[in-house]
């Protein structure tokens, strides 16, 4: 089974790049469990360096993908430079990487042109992400966070940056994608599928109002009425106890 590591760089004091309130940090969270969330549903192991806004180290980042083995490691980033003077995405890789690393670099960079960044290529460089860890690795610039089309093109394609750097390290393990399922969209007037009508009880005590459990949520036309006395509503799975003050 594939495994991989993702890192998203910076988090907690380190904000990274930083423009106009905009935060690296946050995007790098953000494209990365999203991403990393299409590669599980598709069963690949993905671990995380960091699932919040956390404060880590590079010694630390590369220590925790060097206790296991993995297929690959993944940093994500977004790049800048003097405000508005730069733009376009790049990849990159360890100096002189083995072939599969730049096969997947190539891959995820032409993803990232097709949504509409400018190609600054894939690239080499001696980040310590890329020197200090075991599994072959590869660093993503997923735009500049200081040049307003690439934000632009970060926020209104980001289901498709998401799909895209997901599909090219699919292909690059051999793995088909597939789409996520639709939901089955629920005819007007009608409950959905997984709706069930369940009695209302008020003060333990039958009543005619409607209840529903609705994806495990209860929903009932009278829930105004305890609102109303101060009372309070209460799910029990077969039916919904309304308390109120009397």
């Amino acid at each position: 089974m594939a495994r991989l590591c993702f890192d998203y760089g910076h988090g907690g004091r380190d904000p990274g790049a930083v423009y106009k309130g905009r935060r690296e940090k946050d995007d790098n969270l953000a494209l990365g469990k999203a991403v990393t969330a299409e590669l599980r549903r598709h069963g690949v192991i993905v671990d995380e360096t960091r699932t919040g806004d956390t404060t880590i180290g590079l010694r630390e980042r590369s220590n925790f993908e060097n206790r296991k083995k993995y297929d690959y490691i993944i940093s994500f980033h977004r790049n800048a430079f003097k405000p508005e003077a730069a733009r376009g995405a790049e990849t990159y890789t360890y100096l002189n990487a083995y072939s599969g690393t730049t096969a997947l670099a190539q891959k995820i960079q032409d993803a990232l042109v097709a949504v509409g960044f400018a190609n600054r290529k894939v690239k080499q460089a001696d980040f310590h992400m890329l020197r200090e860890t075991k599994a072959p690795a590869i660093l993503i610039e997923v735009g500049f966070i200081d040049n307003t089309a690439d934000n632009r093109i970060f926020d209104s394609k980001k289901d498709a940056i998401i799909i895209g750097i997901a599909k090219a390290i699919l292909s690059q393990l051999g793995i088909s994608y597939k789409d996520a399922p639709k939901p089955i969209p629920t005819p007007k007037g009608q409950l959905p599928r997984v709706a069930k009508q369940i009695a209302v009880r008020v003060n333990g005590k039958p009543v005619s109002a409607k209840g529903y459990l609705i994806n495990n949520t209860t929903y009932l036309q009278g829930l105004f009425v305890a609102g109303l006395f101060g009372g309070s509503v209460t799910g029990h799975g077969s039916y919904i106890d309304i308390k109120v003050k009397t």
